[in-house]
């Protein structure tokens, strides 16, 4: 039984070490005080196409450090995963949370595209009490991702 090595940008593994690499990021995000360690650290676990990554992201998404939960909005956006629908949606409806926030959240609901990710965002389009500029960004990230808006929707918003 042969074992393929993969090579990655800073030395060779094989596909078992990958699962190890996962672990040791996650460690790094939860114990590293340094704001900039523990952002290279979860871009890693969000271009890692490791799905264990994702309950720590999710983590992340609740940290008081914007610049935390947008790389871990980031991560979850590549890895695409229906299970951060969810804790995305909190953070698009959160009034409190910082507008770049919620539209980075909105982007990474679209690219998900699951059918509660994709209710949401045609919800918060049609809601006419919603910051405009989220509308907007949200009519724009559907538009990319070739998602219908509804034509009841579309009626209510024009």
């Amino acid at each position: 039984m042969a074992i393929n090595a993969v090579r990655m940008a800073d030395g060779w593994f094989s596909p078992l070490s990958k699962k190890d690499r996962t672990c040791r990021l996650i460690e790094k995000v939860m114990a590293e005080r340094s704001t900039e360690e523990r952002i290279r650290a979860i871009t890693e676990l969000g271009t890692s196409g490791d799905y264990s990554a994702i309950g720590s992201l999710i983590a992340c998404c609740r940290d008081h450090n914007p610049e935390i939960r947008h790389s871990a909005i980031e991560g979850l956006q590549n890895l695409r995963s229906g299970h951060a629908v969810g804790v995305l949606i909190e953070l698009l409806r959160s009034k409190n949370e910082l507008p770049e926030t919620r539209q980075r959240a909105a982007a990474a609901l679209a690219a998900i595209r699951s059918y509660g990710a994709v209710q949401e965002l045609r919800i918060r389009f049609a809601d006419m009490e919603e910051d405009s500029a989220l509308r907007f960004f949200i009519g724009r990230e559907l538009d990319r991702v070739h998602i219908p808006v509804s034509a009841s929707i579309r009626s209510v918003s024009s």
